[in-house]
C-alpha cells in the first residue's frame, strides 16, 4: 500500500515563507563612526623656587622641544603664571604630567604640572 505523505499545514495569509520573497526586508549595515579621542593640554605653572634652567631642560626632555622653543615656553611660564607644553590624548598627557611631576620630586623642585581637556 502506498503510503502518501502528509500536506504540511496551511499558513495563515498573513505569514510568508522566507523563499517566497513577499515583504522581505533588507537590512542596511550603516558605518560605524567613532569620534577621535578627547584632546588633554598639559600646562606648567610658575613657581618662585624652580630653576629656569630646570624648566627648559624638562621641556626638552619630556616633551622632545628644541631649545628655543623650550626657552619660549619657559619664559611664558614666567611672565604669565603657566603655559601650555603640548595637546596629548588622555593617557599620554596623564604619563607625561607623572613624569615631570616625578622629576621635578627627584630633584627637589616644586614644579606643578597639571592636565586640562583642550
Amino acid at each position: 500500500m502506498p503510503s502518501k505523505a502528509p500536506k504540511p499545514p496551511a499558513l495563515p495569509p498573513s505569514v510568508t515563507r522566507p523563499d517566497e520573497g513577499d515583504g522581505s526586508v533588507v537590512a542596511e549595515k550603516k558605518a560605524a563612526r567613532t569620534k577621535p579621542p578627547r584632546m588633554y593640554q598639559v600646562v606648567m605653572l610658575n613657581d618662585d623656587f624652580t630653576p629656569m634652567e630646570f624648566v627648559v631642560m624638562v621641556l626638552q626632555e619630556y616633551f622632545r622641544l628644541d631649545l628655543e622653543a623650550a626657552t619660549l615656553i619657559m619664559l611664558k611660564i614666567h611672565h604669565e603664571g603657566r603655559a601650555v607644553c603640548g595637546v596629548f590624548s588622555k593617557d599620554v598627557a596623564a604619563t607625561k604630567v607623572e613624569l615631570v611631576l616625578a622629576a621635578a620630586r627627584r630633584s627637589g623642585h616644586p614644579l606643578q604640572c597639571i592636565m586640562e581637556a583642550a
